[in-house]
């Protein structure tokens, strides 16, 4: 199995990375701030605009450590990798499969059914656990109406009319998603999903880890010899990883939405570390960020059963393990993709 190596996160606009022998270095104005080996990560992803050397870049594609460039409130802008893993032959497989709209939208229901699967399961869980705070009645209507569109992804035709199930699934999902926050509602709250940019806390923080997740599922791609650029679901795009964004969808509800409802919940953050802009986009500041990121790592450290290996792993373990079994899949030795399915 993967071992789950270090991620290094960059969280401030104004620092540039260089290289020094095996260490990232990472300097603010000409000067030294902190340097970290080499050795052990997996990931560079920095929230800032200065930049990394061209040595620095070359050097961590050669180790196959990719870095992420992102925005502040966590926007893609751009990764760097280094030579492509696997053999072409599975690359190949996977773009005729892609241009086939019967397969592409066989294995676009898997990824579906797994997300719905994982949002009607937040929903049950939090009923659960939190009989006497929540409308358990509302929250099941809602539940079995996710559930009606799992049996409707099944006999979908083709990747619009699947579209058109997610879309109606996440606006049932999204709908009572408010419910689910329990502590700080003044300055905590959900009326829709918005992004590019984000208007409230609650779907900042959603942005930003679903940036991280994305990322987190780009690299896994990758290390498997599978394209990230390349989806079934999500279509083809210039500069979109459009397949990371596939495997992604699965995870969110079971992994991500838990993520921000848990910090929101417990307390672990609060409305100082927000602000808007005059536009209105509201972004985190750098402590937050910070906070944010190390209950990331913490979380993805954690250990669940996976579904189908039966197998004790770490969270952060997942988006490698579906991607290989997609590549398993798409390689012949299994007869469908396994979707993820979480209950807990």
């Amino acid at each position: 199995m993967r071992k789950l190596l270090n991620t290094l996160y960059i969280t401030t606009p104004d620092k540039y990375l260089s290289l020094e022998g095996e260490n990232i270095v990472i300097l603010q104005n000409e000067q030294e701030l902190a340097r970290y080996p080499m050795h052990g990560l997996e990931a560079v992803i920095t929230c800032g605009y200065t930049g990394a050397s061209p040595a620095l870049m070359g050097a961590c594609a050669k180790r196959g450590i990719s870095i992420c460039f992102m925005t502040q409130y966590g926007k893609f802008l751009a990764r760097v990798t280094g030579e492509v893993c696997g053999n072409v032959i599975l690359r190949k497989m996977q773009y005729r499969y892609s241009d086939d709209e019967n397969a592409s939208n066989q294995i676009a229901k898997n990824f579906l059914t797994g997300k719905l699967y994982n949002s009607k399961w937040v929903l049950e869980r939090v009923t659960r656990d939190y009989p006497l705070r929540l409308d358990v009645e509302k929250l099941k209507i809602k539940s079995k109406l996710i559930s009606d569109c799992m049996v409707q992804v099944q006999y979908a035709e083709n990747l619009e009319q699947l579209r058109g199930i997610e879309g109606e699934a996440a606006k049932t999902y999204f709908s009572v998603f408010d419910d689910l926050i329990l502590q700080q509602k003044d300055d905590f709250f959900f009326k829709d999903r918005n992004r590019r940019p984000p208007l409230d806390n609650v779907n900042a923080m959603l942005s930003f880890i679903y940036s991280l997740l994305t990322s987190a599922c780009a690299s896994a791609l990758e290390a498997v010899g599978l394209d990230p650029y390349v989806g079934f679901l999500h279509r083809d795009r210039p500069g979109r990883v459009s397949l990371a964004l596939d495997l992604m969808e699965e995870l969110r509800p079971a992994l991500a939405d838990r993520f921000v409802l848990s910090m929101i919940n417990r307390k672990e953050i609060n409305k100082d570390g927000f602000f808007t802009k005059e536009n209105g986009a509201v972004e985190m500041t750098d402590s937050t960020r910070k906070s944010i990121i190390t209950a990331w790592q913490n979380k993805k450290m954690e250990e669940i059963r996976h579904p189908y290996l039966d197998e004790k792993l770490e969270w952060g373990v997942v988006p490698y393990v579906q991607a290989l079994l997609l590549a398993r899949y798409i390689r012949g030795d299994i007869d469908g993709y396994p979707p993820f399915l979480w209950k807990a």
